[in-house]
This record gives structure tokens, sequence and C-alpha cells, in this order.
């Protein structure tokens, strides 16, 4: 074999390269992208959201105000214990991110926490204003709705 290669395949090795390594065949870079404009016009938000409390064993929404010494109104558990607690997290040292200083053993019963602050959750509302089914009317009877259908397809 007089070529230094093994194989007469194209590869790293080929002439089309300039000095720099790269390939003469392409593009140059068009330089930087202008930045997104912030003051252009937003989408307006069709999804409202509800921030509430819910029950950890049912999550049933609890009302404002609700005395969390008490239990669920649905499922009776008790609701200042730990699994209602915003601290509580499984993956950490005694499952609370404050530093408690004994662990309590039994996480879905009522305590004594003075730690405890209520889990609170975002969720989206499902009885929005804003919604496309509100707008239109229902049929009245039958015939509406049979003649809401040939208007569909009345030729003009």
């Amino acid at each position: 074999m007089d070529d230094d290669r093994r194989y007469r395949q194209r590869g790293y090795m080929d002439s089309d390269r300039d000095n720099q390594g790269r390939r003469t065949d392409e593009r140059p870079r068009l330089g930087p992208r202008p930045p997104i404009d912030v003051t252009g016009p937003r989408l307006p938000r069709l999804v409202q959201t509800v921030v509430a409390s819910r029950c950890y064993s049912c999550a049933t929404t609890l009302p404002n105000g609700t005395d969390f010494k008490s239990t669920c109104p649905k499922c009776n558990v008790a609701l200042h214990c730990c699994k209602q607690c915003a601290h509580f997290e499984p993956s950490t040292r005694f499952q609370c991110l404050k530093p408690v200083p004994a662990r309590i053993v039994v996480k879905d019963q009522a305590n004594e926490c003075a730690l405890f602050e209520a889990r609170v959750t975002v969720a989206r509302d499902a009885t929005s204003s804003n919604s496309t089914t509100a707008s239109t009317p229902a049929p009245r009877n039958s015939s509406d709705a049979r003649a809401a259908f040939d208007n569909l397809f009345k030729k003009p």
C-alpha cells in the first residue's frame, strides 16, 4: 500500500478542509440573534388559577379560614399533621424541611409541631367565566337544535 490510510473512504483527513479544520463548503454564520422583544403583545391568560388548601387524604378543597386543629369535613382525618404541612418532604432527614429537634414517627396523626404551616396548592379554575361553552346558549327544544344544524349547511 502506497497510501498511509488503510481504507479509501472519505474521512477527517480529506483535503477539502482548510487550515482551521472547517470544511470549505460550510455556510458562514450570520452573527448573533437579535434579542427577543419583551415589550411586544402578550397572550391573554385564559385559564384562571385558584389558590387553596386541600386535604392530603381525600383532596377536598378546604374553605378559607379552616381551623387546622380540627379534622377534614369529608374524611375526618386530622389536618394538623405532618402530611398536611408545607414543610413535609419524604426524602429529607426526619421528613421535614425545617430543623426539627425530634422525629415525629406517625406522619398522618395530629401533632403539636410549632413549625406547622398549611400546605397551599395552586390549581386551574374549572369554573372559569371565560369558557366558550358559557357564551353559546343551549337550545330550548329539539326544533331549535334542528334549525341550528340546518343553518350550518344552508347554501347562500
